[in-house]
């Protein structure tokens, strides 16, 4: 397994892959380290969660230069990666003894009932390449805090984050076997899916995976979570403050260099304001830096690996092909690295490529509807249903817009984002099951019912 620069194709590092005896010393780690993590307190578990946010502040610079070298993320996007990391660690370490607290049921005069959330054991983290850092965290803080242990399959082209994310939990006082980096492939994370020792799988991913993984743990009887591709709507009613939402329309779409499940993909657009929200979105993104992602100034890195930037080429082509119209970029840049140019396609066709699949890439697909209606309908025709934004002057109508739309995060006068109090996830082929929030924290524990008669026990004292 190696890593390379994006930006240059130069390998930054080889990594010699884990051997079948040492995998299966490693899940027995987990499996030991579980006995123990699991049994001390809330508060202990949350003290490490505590440290480990420090640690990320401290060696944000450290993690930021890691990250834009394995996957082309601009610097100052990889410095707020690292801090949000250290949001949701901070978060589940204050919030999680009360998220965890038994609930109480009530049920009679003569018992006591109350549901108490309890760890499952370890759990299988499949994560992807475009959020290295945050992606894996908001999987690890939860879960260490509910007293699961943690095994880490990530992405094979970010193998050095992979690492420094078990090192800053070690260091922070986590102890070994309770979160592990596993360097391995697809083949063999089959393998430990099916392994008694596993007792839940989560993925960050693509459709097929989360399809693979979800049949092989299915076999198995055993949870999962997915978070899958997404094909964000951007609807711009007619009285949409326009350049408000031009300005949000460029980094929802441009964030991360494009590689983002929840950017804004699919642009819809009222006919009355089309031709002034076209002409500012390409104005403004025509005005990013292009660039080194190392440099400060550079608003759009490479894309993470050359063929995922063919592949989003070959949707830009067919989409032209279909009759969108290029306004702006729609070519490989002629420059050593994997470089691809924010590109504005309007008039996309509903059966286009940029309209009917995920690009994941600095790719917009701008659509123009005549109604409100026919924008809701339009949004809503995807398969995928991840997240979804409106945009309108009237805040009542924002809401019960969303409330229209088929998606799992639902966002009025804002682009969809991730946040540690909110719960995350999708619907449709975007996958199932919640991160982050109160319901994050439940989704790897048993909800035990514990019910108590303490009529029986007085009929007892009364013989």
């Amino acid at each position: 397994m190696e890593s390379r620069d994006p930006a240059t194709g130069d390998r930054i590092e080889t990594y010699e892959e884990p051997t079948e005896a040492e995998v299966d010393a490693a899940l027995d780690r987990a499996a030991t380290a579980f006995e123990d993590w699991s049994a001390r307190t809330t508060q202990d578990r949350c003290g490490h969660l505590e440290r480990a946010a420090d640690l990320l502040r401290e060696r944000t610079d450290e993690y930021a230069e890691l990250m834009t070298r394995e996957m082309g993320k601009p610097i100052e996007q990889a410095r707020a990666e690292v801090e949000k990391c250290a949001w949701v660690c901070e978060y589940y370490a204050e919030r999680a003894d009360e998220q965890l607290a038994d609930e109480v049921i009530g049920t009679g005069a003569d018992t006591r009932s109350f549901v108490s959330y309890e760890p499952l054991g370890p759990v299988l983290a499949v994560m992807p390449w475009n959020f290295p850092f945050w992606q894996v965290f908001r999987f690890a803080a939860p879960n260490l805090a509910a007293g699961n242990v943690g095994l880490l399959k990530h992405a094979s082209n970010v193998p050095g984050c992979a690492l420094a994310i078990e090192e800053v939990l070690h260091d922070a006082g986590v102890p070994g076997g309770t979160f592990q980096t596993l360097l391995v492939g697809s083949g063999t994370a089959n393998e430990i899916i099916a392994d008694d020792r596993v007792r839940a799988v989560t993925l960050t991913g693509s459709e097929p995976a989360g399809r693979a993984v979800a049949e092989q743990a299915g076999s198995e009887l055993k949870k999962t979570v997915l978070e899958l591709g997404g094909s964000d709507p951007f609807v711009v009613l007619e009285d949409a403050p326009l350049e408000e939402t031009v300005e949000k329309a460029v980094t929802a779409r441009v964030q991360n260099n494009g590689q983002s499940c929840i950017a804004a993909k699919r642009f819809i657009v009222h006919t009355d304001v089309y031709d002034a929200f076209v002409g500012g979105l390409v104005e403004k993104v025509d005005a990013l830096t292009v660039g080194d992602p190392a440099d400060e100034g550079t608003d759009i890195g490479p894309m993470a690996r050359p063929d995922l930037m063919e592949e989003l080429h070959d949707q830009v082509e067919r989409s032209v092909e279909a009759g969108a119209d290029v306004a702006l970029g729609g070519e490989p840049l002629d420059r050593e690295g994997a470089f691809y140019p924010p590109t504005v396609l309007t008039d996309v066709p509903r059966d286009a490529a940029a309209a009917c699949e995920e690009t994941f890439g600095p790719v917009a697909a701008v659509m123009e509807v005549e109604s409100e209606a026919e924008a809701l309908e339009l949004a809503n025709d995807s398969d995928l249903g991840l997240g979804a934004s409106v945009w309108t002057s009237d805040l009542d109508r924002g809401e019960r817009f969303a409330r229209g739309f088929e998606a799992g995060c639902c966002f009025v006068n804002e682009y969809v984002k991730s946040d540690p109090r909110l719960p995350f996830g999708g619907i449709k082929n975007s996958g199932y099951g919640r991160e982050l929030s109160r319901h994050g924290i439940h989704e790897f524990v048993n909800r035990k019912t514990v019910f108590v008669n303490h009529g029986l026990e007085s009929e007892g004292d009364g013989a």
